[in-house]
């Protein structure tokens, strides 16, 4: 089991009951197993980060970005992100929020592909 920092508990709730239209709509292809027959957990705590998507089986993580992530600040964060997550065994899925909203069927089949 993956350790977590228990004070982003309430992020992660508020997260999961406010995801971006982007969000919602990879949720709605991810969730009830639909995705490999693979069980997705949504705003997962891992460490000290919380990912958008998360699945054990795959140890794999997907991330939905916005705007705030093509920022010098941004991508920094996400690549040190990244790095714990490698460092953990996980890899780590990036889409924008423009891809999740205007090519969905391609980001899926990407998903898919991951071993």
């Amino acid at each position: 089991m993956l350790s977590y920092n228990k004070s982003l508990k309430q992020i992660s709730r508020n997260l999961r009951r406010n995801m971006t239209d982007a969000e919602t709509l990879l949720w709605a292809k991810l969730r009830g197993k639909q995705l490999k027959g693979c069980q997705f957990y949504r705003q997962k705590i891992i460490g000290s980060y919380i990912a958008d998507f998360y699945c054990p089986k795959l140890k794999l993580v997907i991330e939905v970005d916005g705007g705030q992530h093509y920022s010098t600040e941004g991508k920094e964060k996400d690549k040190k992100r990244d790095d714990y997550m490698i460092r953990t065994g996980i890899t780590v899925l990036r889409f924008s929020d423009r891809e999740v909203l205007g090519n969905l069927d391609a980001v899926l089949e990407k998903i898919w592909c991951e071993p």
